[in-house]
């Protein structure tokens, strides 16, 4: 089964742009979708598959440093390029600080927008595949029992059987019997690679997970 032809939205209040990078798209082989504001753009539910927007910055109504806020909080797999026709550093600036692939400034090089696209759709397929395993991997802690979760967070800081033991107040064989349950449940084939899940799951503050 082939994999879903990427999506390009674009939002753009003139008309004209929106039709020439609607055929530019296309003869990318990508799946192009144009809207003529942000509002519009809200508008269409989204959907998980690899995407990107390229987005005016001067848009009537929600603008677009306030529709790239949005997508930062609801659509974080969908990355932005911004395109403008009078481009100003501070605009700029503000736009990269917050995530933003590139910024372009009318007239831009087809070539250049094209490269700008492809190395968004990559992103996007990151964001994706690391939002699909860390779901997977809460789905599994989901299935821990209450004492399970505990004695898993005794091992991945650790401590002996014998220690997780003696703090939960139950046997030795017990906490061995947890642990192997554990590690079935959360599919980890090593105490380093149950280690490595703990860290996903739980990562230190201004740690990625």
């Amino acid at each position: 089964m082939s994999p879903p032809t990427p999506t390009v939205f674009v939002v753009d209040d003139d008309v004209s742009v929106r039709e020439s990078l609607e055929l530019l798209i296309q003869s990318a082989g990508w799946r192009p979708e144009t809207f003529a504001s942000a509002r519009d753009f809200l508008s269409q539910p989204p959907t998980l598959l690899p995407s990107c927007l390229v987005l005016d910055v001067s848009l009537p109504g929600l603008n677009g440093l306030e529709l790239q806020k949005r997508i930062a909080v609801e659509r974080t797999h969908i990355p932005i390029i911004f395109i403008t026709g009078y481009g100003d550093v501070p605009t700029s600036v503000q736009a990269m600080k917050a995530g933003a692939v590139e910024f372009l400034t009318k007239p831009f090089s087809p070539d250049v927008l094209l490269a700008a696209i492809g190395n968004a759709l990559e992103r996007s397929r990151a964001a994706l595949g690391h939002g699909a395993e860390m779901l997977a991997l809460h789905e599994c802690y989901a299935t821990l029992t209450p004492r399970e979760r505990e004695v898993m967070a005794g091992v991945v800081s650790g401590m002996l059987n014998k220690q997780v033991a003696g703090k939960l107040g139950i046997s030795e064989i017990t906490v061995k019997a947890h642990r192997g349950q554990v590690m079935r449940k959360m599919k980890a084939n090593s105490l380093a690679e149950l280690v490595r899940i703990a860290a996903r799951l739980h990562p230190t503050p201004g740690q990625p997970a």
